[in-house]
């Protein structure tokens, strides 16, 4: 099983917020996940990413790849782990 750390889009139309789950690669954007590790709402100034930095990190070295989405609000962020830069 392939997994992935990426964006779930949520919120009404024209007004998305986005949570940042663990989810298998083959599941649907919006569909089951595994764990919730964080929020984003890019309609803030400037734009709101909470992060659950540990379970980010465990998920990391258990193999999961964050999409590149997720790899620059990790960035942005400050918390980006050691280990997701060997990913790239």
């Amino acid at each position: 099983m392939s997994v992935k750390i990426r964006l779930a889009r949520f919120g009404a139309h024209k007004k998305p917020f986005y949570r940042i789950v663990v989810a298998d690669a083959l599941s649907p954007r919006d569909g089951r996940f595994i764990e919730r590790v964080g929020t984003y709402d890019p309609r803030k100034n400037p734009p709101a990413v909470t992060l659950n930095q540990s379970r980010i990190a465990e998920w990391i070295k258990r193999g999961a790849q964050p999409t590149q989405t997720v790899k620059q609000l990790l960035q942005k962020a400050g918390a980006r782990p050691a280990a997701a830069a060997k990913t790239e």
